[in-house]
């Protein structure tokens, strides 16, 4: 259309001539292609969309970037698991079975007793449990999840929403489907999960063969104080006897003049202290027996009437190694635990530093909706639905570097708590090493010292008789002779108790070649 002049004076414009003119107003000098180059870019990208996808991708990682300083410590290598030698590994103390050393069947069967019925030995087994299944539902998340669903809907749409007003719409229908999610493990974050798990399995394990070894320890700790306390009542019992035949011996020579009354008092404080103590000991008895009960999972009256026969203490002389190798001590419970405590804690850092990476999860569905149960089933009722999607969180305060710091910080706690469990192993097989080599020496050192206390005894009591000695030495020698057969009667108790304790701080038995 040709430019003209209408009534008013002013010119009118065919949208062509419009355009044109705006294009000469709006550009600026030396400007070529405005308009027409925005429209035939527009038309580039509409044609290669994956441009556009491209350029989006490359914004996100760019935003994503946004505090890097964290991530700069997580390219770190990690371990990406902790192995242990079969060898070197001991995961129950029923392995060797130690205390068959001793040569005692009834500890043996008790032991048996309290690896069948101690409740904190159940408790840890029940922990293993708890953490297998926490393996079976991290492994879970691998595949999808499905779900059914069905139902009736009446709906009533107002009549009155619309801009034109109508009758209100009533419609109702049946449904049924199957729904599923599934977010699929891209960057492995489940697979790290898992991993934590498994590691978290294996220190349960190790948990349990700890408590397993402990409750063995203090069986067979808690059986040999039993039997050294009722050796020692049988020996304060014949001393008891021996006393009150002194004090007989006193109580004639009283009659016929040969001695003083102080001579009969001495005697009878010395019996009648004898015979008090033996009230502690059988409470001392009565107190272990039912440590034994509980440990056992039994009734201290059962108990009581299998142990009431008292029996000797086993006759042991083990060769201790002087030194302990490694392998001895990395096989403890407490260190394999410890260990897997810190797998536990690298695989947190690699599920945090997975929280950094999208998401890559799909969504469906597909199901029938009708308005008739007769139409449930036919081809055209039938629905569905694909959604595939990727998330990825490009800024959210900063909460994931948080989380990373955070499980670091355990990690290196977790460091920390290895090396002083090593350390407190080390500890502890010293000082067991140590108790039982002093143990022994000192328990054959009373051997002579009880030798020569009955000698005094003797020769104290045929002295008095003979009318050559006061009572007095032979009241002292009583005593002590009773002391130091007490003495060497728990020194005897106190090197088994050393060698169990040897047992339990080195995880188990040893070979003397090792």
């Amino acid at each position: 259309m040709s430019k003209k002049a209408n009534r008013s004076g002013v010119k009118a414009y065919s949208g062509r001539e419009r355009m044109a003119e705006w294009r000469s107003a709006s550009e600026p000098s030396g400007w070529r292609g405005g308009y027409n180059s925005d429209v035939s870019t527009m038309m580039e990208m509409n044609r290669h969309p994956f441009h556009i996808w491209l350029m989006a991708v490359m914004m996100l990682t760019s935003m994503a970037a946004y505090g890097r300083d964290d991530l700069s410590t997580l390219a770190d290598s990690l371990p990406e698991r902790w192995l242990y030698e079969p060898e070197t590994t001991q995961e129950f103390p029923t392995d060797d079975q130690w205390w068959r050393l001793f040569g005692d069947p009834l500890l043996d069967s008790l032991i048996a007793e309290g690896e069948r019925a101690n409740f904190n030995l159940l408790k840890a087994g029940r922990r293993i449990a708890i953490a297998r299944q926490s393996v079976a539902k991290a492994r879970s998340a691998f595949w999808p999840s499905l779900s059914v669903s069905g139902g009736w809907n009446k709906i009533r749409q107002s009549g009155d929403e619309n801009v034109r007003e109508g009758d209100a719409v009533t419609v109702d229908y049946f449904s049924a489907g199957v729904d599923m999610q599934w977010e699929i493990d891209v960057f492995g974050k489940v697979r790290k999960d898992v991993e934590m798990q498994q590691a978290s399995y294996r220190a349960s394990r190790a948990d349990y063969a700890s408590v397993s070894i402990s409750v063995c320890a203090q069986i067979a700790a808690s059986y040999i104080k039993l039997r050294t306390l009722q050796r020692q009542l049988e020996v304060t019992l014949d001393h008891v006897e021996e006393q009150r035949k002194v004090m007989k011996i006193t109580e004639a020579r009283f009659d016929t003049g040969l001695a003083s009354m102080l001579d009969v008092s001495q005697a009878r404080t010395v019996y009648y202290s004898t015979l008090a103590s033996l009230s502690s000991l059988r409470t001392s008895v009565a107190v272990t027996v039912n440590a034994l009960a509980l440990l056992t999972g039994s009734m201290p009256a059962e108990m009581a009437g299998r142990l009431s026969a008292p029996a000797a203490l086993p006759e042991v002389d083990m060769l201790v190694p002087a030194t302990v190798p490694s392998d001895l001590l990395r096989r403890r419970p407490d260190v394999v635990a410890a260990e897997e405590q810190l797998a536990v804690s690298a695989a947190a850092v690699g599920v945090a530093k997975k929280d950094f990476m999208p998401v890559l999860s799909l969504a469906g569905s597909i199901g029938t909706s009708v308005h008739r149960l007769d139409d449930l089933m036919t081809r055209r009722s039938m629905t569905y639905t694909i959604a595939p999607q990727l998330s990825w969180t490009i800024f959210d305060g900063f909460a994931r570097r948080a989380a990373v710091a955070s499980v670091k910080e355990q990690m290196l706690a977790s460091i920390d708590a290895y090396n002083l469990t090593l350390l407190t192993a080390v500890q502890e097989v010293d000082d067991a090493l140590i108790s039982y080599t002093n143990a022994v020496a000192y328990e054959q050192s009373l051997h002579k010292v009880t030798e020569a206390a009955q000698k005094a005894a003797d020769l104290s009591l045929d002295r008095y008789k003979q009318g050559l000695d006061a009572f007095i030495n032979v009241a002292q020698a009583q005593i002590t002779l009773l002391q130091y057969n007490n003495e060497a009667v728990e020194a005897r108790g106190e090197s088994l108790t050393a060698l169990v304790n040897l047992y339990k701080a080195l995880g188990g038995g040893w070979a003397v070649g090792r």
